[in-house]
């Protein structure tokens, strides 16, 4: 008799255990099911993202004659709006005719065989990528929404509009400022006079490109201080305290990019990053007084 009952106990601990082994599993699958739907809703996003990215890619492959000939050839021609407006400012304010810039003094020219056919292709492809940034932002904030409570919803619902203004200041910034003076200072600068400026159209796109996107990416500082701050990584005081290195490091990249050593044109460089770390130090400490304030409000 004793043991049969001690068969039928261990018998339903057995069962016991296999009912809840099998509820484990369960969960474990939920969770990974869980993991995989998230997986499958961020690929629709970003599907969705490059099929608007093609899309402006066709319509600059389309139009590629105009782009071409004002928007990538434009740091080249000496009337682009930047060159004009530094005549203009030298004759009223008497800068010299340095800063009046009349020539860019170099060649372009093509060495490969399918090289015309390929600038086509990648300069296309990054136009479509910068006007399919803000969307791509939206597809992304689209994502990440639905993981945020309230509080955090309210304080970021003007994200993909602050980001998308930002890195389109940054890419104007980069095409009329930087990217034409920085143009203008490589072709003068010469080692021998016997060397002879023959550049390659891919080496002037790579150039140009890259100047304008990084001026755009950088514009995106506030930004990204912003998700820092946020996380509790980036602080005002530390930022405060390494603000002379951030001078520093501005006004070098100010001189690199100025074709002469004229105040005026490295304060023109200089002046929307000064700014921008300045704004940066601002939305930090907003972010850090909340913060405070909602501890103080808890304890």
């Amino acid at each position: 008799m004793n043991g049969i009952l001690v068969y039928k106990i261990m018998s339903e601990n057995r069962g016991k255990s296999l009912i809840e082994s099998i509820k484990d599993k369960g969960k474990s699958m939920e969770a990974e099911m869980s993991f995989f739907d998230h997986l499958e809703v961020l690929r629709w996003h970003l599907i969705r993202s490059a099929v608007a990215i093609v899309v402006f890619t066709g319509l600059a492959f389309s139009y590629y004659d105009f782009i071409f000939d004002q928007v990538i050839m434009g740091p080249k021609n000496p009337q682009f709006w930047t060159y004009r407006m530094m005549c203009s400012l030298s004759e009223r304010f008497n800068l010299g005719p340095d800063f009046c810039i009349t020539d860019i003094p170099f060649n372009i020219i093509n060495t490969d065989m399918a090289g015309q056919f390929t600038l086509q292709l990648n300069s296309s492809l990054l136009i479509g990528l910068i006007l399919g940034f803000p969307y791509l932002l939206f597809e992304i904030w689209r994502f990440v929404k639905p993981g945020l409570n309230p509080n955090e919803k309210n304080s970021a619902s003007g994200f993909v509009f602050w980001a998308s203004l930002l890195f389109i200041i940054g890419i104007l910034f980069g095409y009329y400022i930087i990217a034409p003076l920085s143009i203008n200072f490589l072709a003068n600068y010469t080692v021998s006079d016997i060397i002879q400026n023959q550049i390659t159209i891919d080496s002037y796109l790579s150039s140009v490109a890259t100047l304008t996107l990084g001026a755009g990416i950088t514009f995106e500082l506030p930004m990204v201080i912003f998700i820092l701050s946020k996380l509790g990584i980036m602080t005002p005081e530390f930022m405060r305290s390494t603000r002379r290195y951030a001078v520093v490091i501005i006004l070098i990249i100010a001189a690199i990019v100025t074709p002469t050593p004229d105040i005026l044109t490295m304060i023109t460089v200089s002046l929307p990053l000064f700014l921008l770390y300045e704004i940066s130090i601002m939305i930090s400490a907003r972010i850090d007084r909340k913060r405070k304030k909602e501890i103080g409000l808890r304890y």
